[in-house]
């Protein structure tokens, strides 16, 4: 049996191996966090209890905690958690498969080994945004245009009879092929290449041995590591035929799409990072939807997850403006019932506590002097795209 990884020491400027020794704050939050011994944690504390003000942690509200599973051949599909009180229709279908290799030789962010992101952690509770220059910028735009290509190969694989488990692995194996990491994973120990999350689920899906039928929506958020830089895009996807002829579907899925497009219609240098919730939530207010509030959009460069935090709904108080050279997702989730969330005990797939379907779409923007670029951009031949609504109902929009 190969060896395990050695761990290295939590404490700042410490690069001896870690023992057996964890944070209690740490685990109680979910999170690992390992010392080579009881003095240097005692010397490390004032610096190291930083990372508990969840309140202040963008990675609390942007990831949940870790969750490690591995498949057991011997009992076949199951659902493992027979006791939770599901929300809706969806349950989890496991044994998930076993961790996806990535060829050593193309680089890798700093969690990919032990599932912790210290780049990330060093920034948590500052607001200083970073403005990339022109070489910069370049990296975030190819990196984005290999994401779109990814995401476009996985919703072409997103139909009727497929598990998520596959589409990961088709994401997976273009990432591998464009000489990428799949950003998400090991993220805080998340266990697959990307989010699939389907009908009910909001976001942060894991993909398992669920097929996919006719009827389902699902949502597909794809993040590629390349040349140092993180690209991030998702979208929303109708499963087969029956979807695209359920207005409930359509109207959920349409008014998320819409509700990004607005926003990016503001979005340019001075305009507040507050002001985009307003014109989301007003959009899918007006749409008969809500706007979920526990996840934001956020930066995004050479690390994953950064300020600014970009906040989908109205009355909030994000801080800064957008200035030319930034890079930042929007990213709404919207609901046809109540906004409100609750989380598997897999501590990571987010779901709507009535049960009723969520649509999220994304893309990543860079600031320019006149407005943004959208990196994430559909390309002429992307898969899936609006669907016309030719119906009202109750002054609603519907599917034909």
């Amino acid at each position: 049996m190969a060896s395990e990884d050695k761990r290295v020491c939590e404490g700042a400027d410490c690069d001896k191996e870690a023992g057996t020794l964890q944070c209690p704050t740490c685990q109680k939050q979910g999170m690992a966090s390992f010392f080579c011994s009881n003095d240097c944690f005692k010397r490390n504390w004032s610096e190291h209890k930083k990372i508990h003000k969840s309140t202040s942690n963008p990675l609390r509200t942007i990831f949940a905690p870790k969750v490690i599973s591995e498949p057991d051949p011997a009992t076949g599909t199951h659902n493992p958690f027979p006791a939770f009180q599901y929300t809706g229709d969806l349950r989890p279908v496991y044994p998930l498969s076993p961790k996806r290799k990535v060829p050593e030789h193309i680089p890798r962010p700093d969690y990919a080994k032990d599932g912790i992101p210290r780049s990330e952690q060093v920034f948590v509770g500052r607001n200083k945004i970073t403005i990339l220059d022109k070489a910069q910028q370049e990296g975030m735009r190819k990196v984005c245009r290999l994401a779109r290509e990814v995401l476009d190969i996985a919703a072409r694989a997103a139909k009727p009879g497929v598990t998520t488990d596959y589409i990961d692995e088709v994401v997976h194996n273009a990432c591998v092929e464009r000489d990428s990491y799949p950003s998400p994973l090991n993220y805080c120990h998340f266990p697959k290449s990307v989010c699939t999350s389907v009908n009910e689920s909001i976001c942060h899906g894991i993909p398992d041995q669920r097929v996919l039928k006719d009827g389902d929506i699902i949502n597909i958020d794809v993040t590629l590591y390349h040349g140092g830089f993180h690209g991030d895009i998702n979208e929303t996807y109708y499963v087969g035929d029956k979807a695209l002829a359920d207005p409930d579907s359509v109207r959920v899925v349409e008014t998320a799409r819409e509700c990004l497009d607005e926003a990016i219609k503001i979005a340019k240098p001075n305009t507040l990072f507050r002001e985009y919730g307003p014109v989301i939530a007003k959009h899918a207010e007006d749409r008969g939807c809500s706007t979920v509030k526990t996840y934001c959009g956020h930066g995004i460069n050479t690390l994953f997850h950064c300020a600014p935090n970009v906040p989908h709904y109205a009355k909030n108080k994000a801080i800064g403006m957008a200035k030319p050279g930034m890079c930042f997702t929007i990213e709404p989730m919207i609901c046809l019932g109540t906004h409100k969330d609750r989380t598997w005990p897999d501590n990571w797939t987010s779901v709507t506590v009535d049960g009723k379907r969520s649509a999220q779409f994304e893309h990543t923007l860079l600031v320019t002097e006149t407005g943004v670029e959208v990196l994430t951009a559909r390309l002429p031949d992307s898969p899936g795209g609006a669907v016309s609504w030719p119906g009202t109902a109750n002054g609603l929009p519907t599917a034909s």
